[in-house]
């Protein structure tokens, strides 16, 4: 390594990437995994509701949609960047999601607000879950998952409100 003035350089040899875990790319798949099923569930419930307010729970059910696709994204890639695999393939989605299964056919809108609030509280538990695992081997990370829990609580509440009252 040769000095020079204010610092000292660093040959390539020296510079090496940060490179995730076993365990840090385990966790980010159990997100990904369940950012995708979001993403597939939420569209399931978008074409198959009924009812009143069908309109504003419909249009809101593809901003819900675009978020968890985006998500996934934003994740799958953090794992790219890590040298990590990511797999969303449909077989490994079914396989590993933790959210619930879907009920095919027709639903009302009271039920979808129901079934859309349960499976969005339920990927927000599995990043909180994750996240000390991830935060303790990577802060950046943990920081991508800090504003997807915020916005999936955010539609967490926005959607549960359609079936609540004062």
């Amino acid at each position: 390594m040769t000095t020079s003035p204010g610092g000292s350089r660093r040959s390539e040899a020296d510079v090496a990437g940060f490179t995730a875990s076993p365990q840090l790319a385990e966790a980010l798949q159990r997100i990904l995994v369940d950012l995708v099923e979001l993403h597939l569930q939420g569209k399931q419930a978008h074409w198959n509701l009924v009812g009143h307010n069908f309109r504003d729970l419909h249009l809101q059910l593809d901003e819900i949609v675009d978020e968890a696709r985006e998500s996934a994204d934003t994740i799958a890639e953090r794992m790219r960047a890590l040298e990590a695999w990511p797999d969303g393939r449909s077989d490994t989605v079914m396989a590993t999601t933790t959210l619930p299964a879907f009920p095919e056919g027709g639903l009302s809108v009271s039920a979808v607000v129901d079934l859309i609030t349960a499976r969005l509280r339920a990927t927000v538990d599995t990043l909180r879950t994750q996240h000390d695992q991830v935060d303790s081997e990577d802060p950046s990370t943990a920081d991508l998952l800090h504003a997807i829990i915020d916005s999936l609580e955010k539609y967490a509440w926005m959607v549960s409100a359609e079936n609540r009252s004062a």
